[in-house]
Formats: C-alpha cells, sequence, structure tokens
C-alpha cells in the first residue's frame, strides 16, 4: 500500500475501534489511548486523523447517517412504480437494514451521540432536517398523485423522525432484541398512516 492507503486504513481502524469502544463502555468513559490500543496506532497517527475523541464521534455519526441516506435514495433510483405503499416500503427497509445491519450503530446514533456537545447537537439537528425533508417529499410525492391529502406535511415530517429514533433506540437496548422485521413493520405502519390518513 502506498502511504495515502495506509493513512486510509488507519483512519478506517480508528473509527472501527472508537465504534466498538463507544458503544460497550460508552463514549465518555472511552480514552484515546484505548482506542488508539484497540486499533493498532500511535496516538501521533491518531492526532494526524483527529482532533480529538468528539471528532471521531461526530465522523461515526455522521457516516451512519450518509450511507443510511444513500442506501434509501439508491433503493428508490431502482423504483420504476409511483405506487406509494411500495415506495415508502421500499424506502423504510433500505433504511432499517442499514440502522440495524450492526446493533452498534443505533447505540452510538441514539444513545452515545445525545448531549454530548452544542456540535453534536447542532449536527444531530441537521440530520433531523435532512430526514424530514426527505419524508416531507415522499408525503408531498403522495399528495401529487393523488393517494394522500394535500396538506403541509412538515410536522409530520418531524414527528415521523422522532418515532424512528425512538423505535431504533429501544431496539439496541431491548434484550432479546426484537425482531427486525417487527421494527420495520411498525415504522412502516407508522409512516403511512401518518401520510394517508
Amino acid at each position: 500500500m502506498d502511504a495515502e492507503q495506509r493513512r486510509a486504513e488507519r483512519r478506517q481502524r480508528l473509527l472501527e475501534a472508537a465504534l466498538g469502544l463507544f458503544t460497550t463502555i460508552g463514549y465518555r468513559q472511552t480514552k484515546i489511548v484505548q482506542i488508539c490500543a484497540e486499533a493498532g496506532v500511535s496516538t501521533r497517527n491518531f492526532y494526524e486523523e483527529f482532533a480529538g475523541k468528539e471528532q471521531v464521534l461526530l465522523t461515526l455519526h455522521d457516516l451512519i447517517n450518509s450511507v443510511a441516506l444513500d442506501r434509501v435514495r439508491s433503493a428508490l433510483a431502482t423504483l420504476d412504480s409511483d405506487d406509494v405503499v411500495r415506495r415508502i416500503s421500499l424506502l423504510l427497509d433500505a433504511f432499517v437494514a442499514s440502522v440495524t445491519a450492526d446493533p452498534r450503530l443505533p447505540r452510538l446514533n441514539y444513545v452515545e451521540a445525545v448531549g454530548v456537545s452544542e456540535d453534536l447537537e447542532r449536527q444531530h439537528q441537521e440530520w433531523v432536517t435532512r430526514w424530514a425533508d426527505f419524508i416531507e417529499a415522499e408525503a408531498r410525492h403522495a399528495a401529487a398523485h393523488g393517494v394522500a391529502p394535500d396538506r403541509d406535511y412538515r410536522l409530520t415530517a418531524i414527528g415521523l423522525v422522532g418515532a424512528i429514533t425512538g423505535l431504533l433506540r429501544e431496539w439496541q437496548a431491548h434484550q432479546p432484541p426484537w425482531p427486525v422485521a417487527d421494527i420495520a413493520a411498525e415504522i412502516r405502519g407508522l409512516m403511512l398512516a401518518a401520510i394517508l390518513r
């Protein structure tokens, strides 16, 4: 590997180590030296990649949401139907599959990243807005095709983001875990009821 590839691989190891530690012993309890030891990376190399532990958390939080949104958009791009139920089912299946593929992801996003700092709260709010925009656009799409009321969906979209967040937070905490299919079905039912009512 060249120097750039080695650096990218080292950065990935640091992110993976941090994800594991943040979601087992907790973000606040994790020390940078523990992340470095887990990743097999020196602290000097850590600071070449990140300004500190919080930047690692910001990066992971943003990455989890970005990957999920990309997967949802990719899934919708393959759909050649305007059927609202089918569209919503497809986008929710893609979203839930992305964020539940690893139980650590919802724990990091909805537990460990909450209340850490103003920067994390700002980023969290930015993602709430992006997801609400996406849901609102789907609701407007349904309205444009005559299967949903022609109304303002902004509060509905924000409420759905909160409901989805709550269900995923409970999913990651529940022992034994609820089946992912049950979580997906509940989210789908909530979204269809909210948009089509």
